[in-house]
């Protein structure tokens, strides 16, 4: 596994340490054996204007991917079990927007 962690933000402190054993159990609940993976923080106005260029959306966004509605429901579930495993309450960013709860 290959992992790369940059903070071009200012606004909330990130620490690398526990962010890589979070990923570590993401990693161990989808299943997957070796990944390489970039992470890099960035705040709302640079998200929305990345947004804006490449997905034709001028709205700041959480950086997790899925198809459309299945965005919404995998993320959740992924969010859920890391929250059940880390004793942390997790909700999408995008929660009100694809009709999940």
């Amino acid at each position: 596994m290959s992992l790369v962690i940059r903070n071009l933000q200012r606004v909330i402190p990130i620490r690398r340490a526990p962010l890589r054993s979070k990923i570590e159990i993401v990693r161990r609940i989808l299943g997957v054996q070796k990944f390489d993976l970039g992470i890099i923080c960035v705040d709302n106005k640079n998200i929305q204007h990345i947004n804006r260029i490449y997905r034709d959306r001028n709205v700041p966004t959480d950086v997790l991917s899925f198809p459309f509605h299945e965005m919404f429901q995998k993320e959740k579930a992924v969010l859920d079990e890391l929250g059940r495993r880390t004793g942390t309450r997790l909700q999408p960013l995008t929660r009100g927007l694809f009709g999940g709860s």
